[in-house]
């Protein structure tokens, strides 16, 4: 918690530095720290009236409440400097949450084409990028959003202004943030795009000592007896932390980063192969802020250290199974190797760089606070707990695969199940795409064939709601008619409400891929499990890269267990199967009615977004004489509910029985190999098929 706090304040005296991202799990109070940071904030002075929160002293020239001129209450003037007699008031700077949900009408703001078109007037409602603007823009869930959600944050963040364009009528307007998220990463990671434009990262946890929970639930009882009274006995030490942010800010442009600190921050980058430069400029805005937090005019190594264990951990991902974190060992190697060294001594003279040659003598901004008051201090966002959305002793739902070993599946007669030790999953690769047949109206993603808000318009149709996506040829073909019978005159057109149409375009969607997985006896040899969780890993890679939902169901022993309740979460689905054991029996039959009743239960949730199932087996089927008899009725089951199927043949040896492509003529599915599974053993075949029919038609 101490790390949140101070990489929010960092951000509070920095705006620069470019946000952070908390990463948790959940019942930790992260909605509570970041709320707690509005109040924190200096105040704005912006145009009277301005619902772009203009600077009057450099107002926007593009400003859609523009120009701004002296005794103007909605406008803003062309010049840089300050502008005398521009009416300005000041408030305070706000947090704009931004609701996992939201349409990119209400995040951009809201153009009326039909006023637009009808009348020619610009009728625009800012969205929540320009209630954001010169204030902070919170994102609860952040790893939820939609992707065409996320491609207009990073325009923004990117550019710093937002775009409105709808049919040749352009609005536009500054839009500078400070990016504040928050995620579970049990439920799913963020796009490397929006991950890196995250400044910092932080993890966090609910401590496991006692006396600090119970003080936690302590303040928050007290908070829920006498909120306002609560609030009142901590304003004085954060009035006392607003001020502290106010003085350092006014430090901060008198804080020198000199050659040695760069050149570790650079070292540092360049040691850890981050990507692109985005990690070394970020590193270096928050070395200075951590230095003028502490009060210091100069950036020593401590601070430099801070900033790296702060914004470099989620850029050091290199594919999305792999844990944001920084090695400390390989930090301290490279900071003492690129030290400052003594002007009296060359590189080989004494001392080491450490931090216990900190020419401040006092740390600099590290230890974990930066300066920042000691966790007993009552002005900690975090120990307050007050408003939070759970007591922070609230335990995870789910205990982590390598915590908790699954329990031994009984065998007839009471005997344990032989289990075979977890075998580690080969290297994944790009493997064939595989599609839900038909037109799907899902959310926007990359598999399946759908309508979407996203891709090529296909056909136009009457406004289903407030119009967003103006079909204009099939709208003024829909008035072209009626303009005698509506009095036309001159080259205005006459437009009516139904006149209107609106664009139905064609993309991809997501799909929830649904792993049927068999960990029974009959795959258990070591070297054929290694190829099969290979083959999954690799599918689960291909699930995050399209956007999918995902989970696991395996079947050993005497039944089939949901190891993985649908998620968005790649990363726990590779965790579970780096941990799943094999052995016992082949129950085939109960893990498709497994399958049957969790796709039951996911089209009650979600009905628009269409499944496929994955199913990985040799097609083998134990536990008496009608267990293949019974599994085919399981099988016909899944396709009479039109579920699209695809079989993994994992079937080995020189004598195949051939039973898992008789399963998959049962559920209606496509079988494949594991060697045909890759997408170049695809591309292969093809070639070899089109050779083929090429030398017989020759």
């Amino acid at each position: 918690m101490a790390d949140l706090r101070l990489g929010l304040l960092l951000n509070a005296v920095s705006p620069a530095v470019g946000g952070v991202l908390v990463r948790g799990e959940k019942g930790t109070a992260k909605s509570t720290m970041v709320r707690a940071l509005a109040g924190l904030l200096p105040s704005i002075t912006v145009v009277e009236g301005c619902r772009f929160a203009c600077d009057p002293g450099a107002p926007d020239p593009q400003c859609p409440d523009g120009p701004h001129t002296a005794g103007s209450h909605t406008a803003g003037s062309q010049a840089a400097g300050p502008q005398a007699g521009v009416p300005s008031v000041d408030r305070a700077a706000r947090l704009v949450e931004l609701p996992v949900g939201v349409t990119e009408d209400r995040i951009v703001g809201s153009l009326d084409l039909e006023r637009a078109l009808a009348e020619g007037v610009k009728a625009y409602e800012p969205g929540l990028l320009a209630q954001a603007h010169r204030g902070v823009l919170y994102i609860d869930e952040v790893n939820l959003l939609q992707d065409h959600v996320v491609d207009l944050l990073l325009d923004a963040a990117a550019m710093g202004r937002s775009y409105v364009e709808r049919e040749g009528v352009s609005v536009r307007h500054a839009a500078r943030f400070l990016l504040v998220g928050t995620m579970n990463p049990e439920e799913g990671e963020l796009r490397p795009q929006l991950l890196d434009r995250f400044g910092l990262t932080v993890e966090i946890a609910a401590t496991r000592d006692p006396a600090e929970r119970a003080e936690v639930v302590r303040r928050r009882l007290a908070y829920d007896a006498d909120p306002a009274g609560f609030a009142t006995a901590y304003q004085a030490d954060e009035r006392a932390l607003a001020e502290r942010i106010t003085t350092a800010r006014a430090l901060l442009p008198s804080v020198l980063l000199g050659d040695a600190a760069l050149r570790q921050i650079t070292a540092v980058c360049a040691a850890f192969e981050v990507d692109g430069l985005r990690a070394d400029i970020v590193m270096a805005r928050t070395a200075v802020a951590l230095a003028a937090w502490d009060g210091r005019t100069a950036v020593g190594e401590e601070d430099v250290r801070q900033a790296a264990r702060l914004a470099l951990p989620h850029r050091r991902r290199r594919n999305p199974f792999d844990a944001p974190g920084l090695d400390e060992e390989q930090l301290e190697r490279t900071l003492s190797e690129h030290a400052e060294q003594p002007e009296d001594e060359g590189p080989d003279g004494g001392g080491d760089g450490g931090p216990q040659d900190d020419p401040d003598g006092d740390g600099g901004g590290g230890g974990g606070g930066g300066g920042a008051p000691e966790p007993s201090d009552p002005a900690e966002p975090a120990g307050s707990g007050a408003g939070q959305d759970a007591p922070a002793g609230d335990a995870p739902a789910e205990a982590s695969p390598a915590d908790s070993a699954p329990p031994q599946l009984p065998r007839p007669g009471g005997a344990p199940a032989r289990e075979s030790a977890p075998v580690a999953a080969g290297e994944p690769y790009r493997t064939r795409l595989f599609k839900v047949p038909g037109t799907g109206q899902g959310t926007q993603g990359r598999r399946s064939p759908a309508e979407t808000d996203g891709g090529h318009t296909i056909r136009s149709r009457r406004p289903q709601g407030r119009l967003s996506r103006l079909h204009l040829s099939a709208t003024l073909q829909a008035a072209a008619p009626h303009q005698l019978a509506r009095g036309r005159s001159g080259r205005a057109l006459q437009l009516r409400t139904d006149d209107f149409r609106e664009q139905v375009r064609r993309g991809r969607e997501s799909n929830l891929v649904l792993f049927v997985v068999d960990a029974s006896g009959s795959m258990a040899a070591r070297q054929r499990m290694t190829a099969v969780k290979g083959a999954v890993l690799s599918l689960l890679m291909d699930a995050y890269q399209r956007r999918d939902k995902i989970g696991m169901i395996t079947f050993r022993g005497a039944g089939a267990e949901l190891a993985l309740p649908p998620t968005s979460s790649v990363e726990v689905g590779a965790a579970r199967l780096e941990q799943l054991p094999t052995g016992g029996r082949t129950p085939l039959a109960a893990g498709l009615l497994r399958a049957h009743e969790v796709l039951r239960l996911e089209r009650l949730r979600d009905p628009l977004r269409r499944p496929l199932l994955v199913l990985v087996t040799d097609g083998r089927a134990t536990g008496g004489r009608g267990a293949l008899a019974e599994a085919g009725q399981a099988a016909a089951l899944l396709a009479a509910q039109g579920t699209a199927a695809v079989v993994l043949d994992c079937e080995s040896g020189p004598v195949r029985l051939g039973l898992a492509r008789t399963l998959a003529a049962q559920l209606r599915a496509t079988t494949v190999t594991l060697d045909e599974l890759r997408a170049e053993g695809v591309a292969a075949l093809v070639h070899a098929h089109r050779s083929t029919a090429t030398r017989k038609a020759a």
